[in-house]
């Protein structure tokens, strides 16, 4: 029997309601219509006020902590569930609380598997995300994962640079596999920052395995929370004799000090995605959508057509 493609329906988060927009408007569509009632107790429940019996359905909404983005999405999922949706795509530009991904010390949760659990079991049937914090957190899921790079996003603004001597560094040991490979499609040399922290968002000591004098530095990573490490590593690799560092981050957290901290510090400029809105402006960031990838992937998804030119780094 030949494949019936069913209609698509797209619905945002309230946290993700910009991206939404545009990603409904590069798909050729409007966001579908979603009110959200909250009790005075701040408890909320989401409402589809059109039907989307038999549709396949995107919902976009990045699960950044306060832990209310995540029960939004899963609340979502669910009455869509119980509405009767065929197909529930999770679209979650930002996949939060993936830094516990493992048990690092005794008595501690794995986070990443609990909340992967948590969407699977509130009933979506696909998710679509994009630059995890551990590739392996696909395998936390039995539903497909379609894991999207940022690096489709950057790389063609970094070409447009033109930056003679160019490096690319990764922040910590951790990420030394993505600054390979973009240092691969650029064809630069690699520098690895070594770093030990006294405690979470708390750096201790850092030291550069690598050589910087007379280059550009693009350090890569896929989020950037407080800014302390890429603040340090810029300003240690300006007094090393960088001729200027940038910082790739797909995920713009920012939060604490981190947009003081980008401020004081001797980075040039902070490039990073629209996975999360910013919550305040910078003459330092700089972002580029990432709505054109969701809604070309999605539209791929919908069609039953492949995306993996879109897993290349």
């Amino acid at each position: 029997m030949p494949i019936v493609i069913t209609e698509a329906k797209i619905f945002a988060c309230s946290q993700s309601k910009v991206l939404g927009e545009k990603i409904a408007e590069s798909f050729g569509t409007s966001l579908g219509n979603v009110i959200t009632s909250t009790y005075s107790d701040g408890e909320f429940q989401p409402s589809y006020e059109e039907s989307i019996r038999g549709t396949r359905i995107f919902i976009i909404g990045s699960t950044n902590p306060g832990p209310g983005n995540l029960m939004e999405m899963l609340l979502m999922i669910d009455a869509a569930k119980r509405a009767s949706a065929r197909h529930i795509t999770a679209v979650l530009p930002y996949f939060g609380w993936a830094r516990q991904d493992r048990k690092d010390k005794p008595r501690v949760p794995i986070a990443a598997k609990l909340v992967a659990k948590m969407l699977e079991t509130a009933g979506a049937t696909r998710i679509i995300t994009m630059d995890l914090h551990a590739d392996q957190i696909q395998g936390f899921f039995e539903k497909p994962v379609d894991h999207l790079y940022g690096s489709i996003i950057f790389l063609p603004y970094l070409q447009s640079l033109n930056l003679p001597n160019l490096t690319v560094a990764s922040p910590d040991m951790g990420g030394s596999k993505r600054a390979y490979a973009y240092a691969k499609a650029l064809g630069s040399d690699v520098v690895i920052c070594y770093k030990q922290r006294a405690k979470a968002n708390v750096i201790s000591h850092m030291e550069l395995i690598g050589e910087v004098k007379g280059k550009n530095v693009v350090l890569v990573d896929d989020m950037v929370d407080t800014a302390g490490t890429l603040t340090k590593a810029a300003d240690l690799m300006m007094e090393r004799g960088a001729l200027s560092v940038r910082a790739i981050c797909t995920h713009p957290i920012l939060s604490g000090n981190a947009y003081e901290r980008l401020e004081q510090s001797k980075l040039e400029e902070l490039i990073v995605t629209d996975s999360i809105p910013l919550s305040q402006e910078s003459k330092k960031v700089r972002v580029l959508s990432c709505a054109d990838l969701f809604a070309d992937v999605m539209q791929k998804v919908h069609n039953n057509k492949s995306i993996s030119s879109k897993f290349v780094m």
